[in-house]
């Protein structure tokens, strides 16, 4: 059996595993534009901040591994053009000598990732303009931050925006955020981004919110940055406004892809099309909540998908059960948790549902070293079942997340986390976690 994997990251690697621990016959072979394998892209910040000491620290497996040790065909810089569901080829090109090539498959796999959003602005090409996805995108941007930089602009205020402009500050840089909406980090609602506004402000980041980047000026390298209500200069530009899958390739094929250019797959990742598969960030995911298929990529949910998507290929069927679009990110002394539905989302689905928000110790009030955790549940109106969560702090978010990220899973109601037999120590928590506490003031 003849396997084909177009991408050689999180998804398209666990693929490849999961098929070779399978099918002891099975030849596979992977199709990689770029020159790196297995690599936890959402290390890449730290890489760049000096936490991570260096890039190599973040590859789970080399390239190389993958040839010798698992006999797998691991190519680099083959970048894939078009794909002939009829005949079962992939064509492309070699990026470093421009050499086509073509290649027959049995099943395929189609693991090709996102791309940064880049809008087509004026002086967008200017030198000092950066995105962060990939390893060369990591090793520019080292290059290019000089000590004689010292003004940083950061364009968006989601996952990346946030994390470098933590990075960046610790490494001496003036660091200004803009953001098209009136708050950063769109997945928490309003009251909860406060938090996150204070923490930035705290720390100097300069916030810029409610203005649009128009364009960029400058001799060659970039100098300016306008929005539609000023002008900003700055040394450097960093642009994470978000990212879009893949998918270019896939263009006359008749592949089903939704309305954000993700490959719609079902429960088994496969496509539309016979003898294809879909996995990670170019794909959808199923989002048990709002029982729609979805688009969050994250790293998580590739690699899991990955996994279904080589057992299924290599013929034992297991099934992606779904996200509830769990995520958490440091952001200087502050974690920020969410899980299931915003308030935001509630709204939008229309959904009926209460809130409950409160303040609690991270663990019990008299042990010493507590912090503040800002809690928020939304919950069904009418049947209690728990919808979402966000959490906010510098201690123990993590723990309640995943608490809540399970009890969403499940499916239960905000009484039955009372039932949850946590944890309970007085240096990681009270008798009463702070979930169950909130859990206790809603009537039944």
């Amino acid at each position: 059996m003849r396997y084909v994997i177009i991408g050689g990251v999180a998804a398209g690697m666990s693929a490849a595993m999961e098929i070779i621990r399978t099918d002891q016959s099975a030849q596979v072979t992977v199709l990689e534009k770029g020159e790196d394998y297995s690599y936890g892209q959402c290390g890449l910040p730290y890489v760049i901040g000096g936490i991570i000491p260096s890039l190599d620290k973040v590859i789970a497996r080399s390239v190389e591994t993958f040839r010798e040790k698992y006999h797998i065909d691991a190519r680099i810089n083959t970048e894939v053009t078009s794909i002939d569901a009829k005949q079962q080829t992939v064509s492309g090109i070699h990026t470093n000598t421009k050499e086509k090539f073509q290649i027959t498959y049995d099943r395929l796999l189609i693991a090709s990732g996102s791309d940064p959003i880049v809008p087509d602005w004026n002086g967008v090409h200017l030198k000092g303009i950066h995105t962060l996805k990939t390893m060369p995108d990591t090793t520019e941007i080292m290059k290019d931050l000089t000590d004689d930089r010292k003004h940083v602009t950061i364009v968006g205020g989601g996952y990346v925006g946030l994390e470098m402009a933590e990075n960046f500050k610790n490494l001496g840089k003036h660091v200004s955020l803009i953001q098209r909406g009136e708050q950063v980090a769109n997945i928490f609602d309003e009251e909860m981004a406060e938090l996150i506004h204070d923490e930035a402000r705290k720390e100097g980041i300069e916030l810029i919110l409610g203005e649009s980047v128009q364009g960029f000026s400058g001799d060659g390298r970039v100098e300016s940055v306008h929005t539609d209500k000023q002008s900003y200069k700055t040394d450097f530009v960093l642009i994470g406004i978000g990212v879009q899958p893949n998918t270019n390739m896939l263009k006359d094929t008749g592949i089903y892809i939704n309305g954000q250019g993700a490959i719609h797959v079902n429960a088994y990742m496969e496509t539309s099309l016979k003898n294809i598969y879909a996995a990670g960030n170019c794909a959808t995911q199923y989002h048990i909540i709002k029982q729609v298929d979805d688009y969050i990529p994250l790293g998580t949910t590739a690699n899991k998908q990955g996994r279904i998507a080589g057992a299924n290929m290599a013929g034992n069927a297991l099934t992606f059960n779904g996200i509830v679009g769990t995520s958490i990110m440091k952001f200087f002394d502050l974690t920020l948790g969410r899980t299931g539905l915003s308030e935001k989302e509630a709204k939008r689905y229309k959904l009926p549902y209460e809130v409950q928000v409160t303040q609690a110790n991270s663990h019990a009030g008299y042990y010493p070293g507590g912090e503040t955790l800002h809690i928020k549940l939304i919950f069904h109106k009418e049947t209690k079942q728990l919808l979402g969560g966000q959490v906010i702090g510098k201690s123990g978010v993590d723990k309640r997340i995943d608490v809540l990220a399970t009890a969403l899973y499940n499916k239960m109601t905000i009484h039955q986390l009372l039932d949850l037999d946590l944890a309970y120590a007085p240096p990681y928590n009270g008798v009463w976690d702070p979930v169950q506490q909130m859990a206790r003031k809603v009537k039944r």
